[in-house]
């Protein structure tokens, strides 16, 4: 488990996808090794979802099909 101290310390980073509008964007931090946490950009103090390294690539490999 990560502490919410632990996530509030963690370099977030934004896709370079993004725009630069500020709308919705989601935030990652890969500092946690094999846990992706995932934070809604515009609420940096609200929770995270962590996903396991592996899910969060499954996702991301089917995003690209």
């Amino acid at each position: 488990m990560i502490s919410e101290h632990a996530l509030q310390r963690a370099q977030w980073r934004k896709s370079s996808y993004s725009g630069g509008s500020g709308g919705d964007c989601l935030e990652v931090t890969e500092d946690f090794p094999g846990l992706v946490p995932v934070r809604d950009s515009k609420v940096t103090a609200g929770p995270a979802v962590v996903f396991r390294g592996s899910a969060w690539a499954a996702f991301l490999s089917d995003l690209t099909k």
